[in-house]
């Protein structure tokens, strides 16, 4: 069986970030996302949480999520 494999890269909002020291994961637009393949037919292979650079001075989070359907 082969196997098909996506990557989905979700960050925080940078200006939140920047002022705030700290944002929320835009949880919906996760959802948009993970709803948008889910009807395409992928699966949530694994997620994991990233910390970026912004800039010298801030850091902002990422999610990446890999999805995989059958061939």
């Amino acid at each position: 069986m082969k196997k098909e494999f996506k990557v989905e890269v979700i960050k925080e909002g940078a200006l939140s970030s920047m002022f705030f020291g700290a944002s929320k994961m835009p949880v919906k637009k996760m959802e948009a996302v993970m709803n948008k393949y889910g009807k395409e037919g992928w699966d949530v292979s694994f997620q994991v949480i990233e910390q970026h650079r912004l800039f010298l001075f801030w850091t902002r989070e990422a999610v990446v999520i890999t999805f995989v359907r059958a061939i």
